[in-house]
């Protein structure tokens, strides 16, 4: 979530660029110098992530009555099993078990920082200690994890499934809200043929990870002067002379959907890879601005395909398939650090589906 690179690439001067962005503990950021003496509370603090929203843990840092971390940022000393021991900690007082990425990154003087990367769970809700007790995160500097309340229960206990249930419904608005901008204009689906849609959520939302009135400045910088609408919490950008939507939500949705096709069913396959870059554009852009952490569903579709007439290379072709999906699940440092393969997986997919059976080469020529 906050380096620009796999995570087990990431090295002790990674930490140090990263401190100095003096980025304040929250609801997914966490600041130790060294372990704590009480496992059952480090514990608490791990399981409160995987319990909310993930998060990331740094040890070998201070940080000041602000919660930002403060220099010097020199770590501690190297402990070579420091890894067993929070592995130690998590099977002896999580249960179930979190399952955790750590990386241990030294230097040439003996320092280490430790980088302990807990993902959002489906395997909720996690217990600690001895009376079995559910926590989340909250991102307070007064009570950074509290116990659950019994209202946050249902959340947690059916694991994830109605986070699951709000994904699809967030999902299911947007749509509408591309219909219902058709209707505004007069225009039907089979007037616009092939049409793609876009979006990336977090896999299990459950609260806003930002104020709505934050996303207009948001949308104004990626689309200065574009038409935009206000809706239940979310900002809509609407297209001027072209069938083309994007949607920003509160809850972390971006939502792109683009008609591909002219009206007499032609298509330059082009046209879907500047789409397709665009969406991933606006989703980076947009994911800086709120630094979720968890793991992200992204859904790519074309529908209304059928009869279509493709063009790529001087190569033609009509599309059999009336609607093709693709769904992954990515963390936003890996869109971040593998962007280009993940839009060559995307466009390989899609020209497959649509007839194309284009190589590796002609992908790569398409990105530059």
């Amino acid at each position: 979530m906050f380096f620009n690179k796999p995570f087990h690439e990431i090295n002790f001067n990674d930490v140090v660029e990263f401190c100095k962005l003096n980025m304040p503990e929250g609801k997914q950021l966490d600041y130790k110098y060294f372990l704590p003496k009480n496992n059952e509370k480090f514990a608490k603090t791990i399981a409160s992530f995987a319990n909310a929203l993930g998060g990331t843990i740094i040890v070998g840092v201070k940080d000041d009555k602000n919660d930002r971390p403060t220099p010097p940022f020199e770590g501690i000393p190297f402990q070579y099993k420091i890894r067993n021991k929070i592995e130690d900690i998590i099977q002896t007082y999580i249960d179930p078990i979190v399952f955790v990425d750590i990386s241990v990154c030294g230097n040439e003087r003996g320092q280490m920082f430790v980088v302990i990367n807990i993902p959002q769970s489906n395997l909720t809700p996690h217990l600690v200690g001895k009376m079995k007790r559910a926590y989340i995160r909250t991102g307070q500097s007064s009570r950074p994890e509290i116990l659950v309340h019994p209202d946050k229960l249902p959340w947690l206990l059916d694991h994830r499934r109605k986070s699951e249930s709000l994904r699809h419904i967030l999902l299911d608005k947007s749509d509408r809200h591309f219909e219902n901008y058709l209707h505004s204009k007069n225009l039907r689906m089979n007037e616009q043929r092939a049409v793609l849609s876009a979006s990336l959520i977090p896999l299990y939302p459950e609260e806003p990870l930002l104020d709505y009135h934050a996303l207009r400045p948001v949308m104004d910088r990626l689309f200065p002067g574009a038409e935009t609408k206000t809706v239940q919490d979310g900002i809509t950008k609407l297209g001027a002379d072209a069938v083309d939507m994007a949607e920003l939500n509160s809850y972390g949705l971006v939502y792109y959907k683009t008609a591909l096709a002219d009206i007499g069913g032609n298509l330059d396959f082009a046209k879907v890879a500047a789409a397709v870059r665009e969406f991933f554009y606006i989703a980076l852009k947009f994911h800086k601005k709120i630094y979720f952490g968890g793991p992200l569903y992204f859904r790519f579709t074309i529908n209304n395909a059928r009869g279509v007439n493709v063009f790529y290379g001087g190569k033609k072709t009509t599309v059999l398939e009336d609607f093709l999906r693709a769904d992954n699940i990515f963390s936003i440092s890996q869109v971040e650090s593998g962007l280009n393969g993940i839009l060559a997986q995307t466009l390989s997919q899609a020209a497959w589906a649509l007839g194309f059976d284009l190589g590796g080469n002609d992908i790569k020529s398409m990105l530059k």
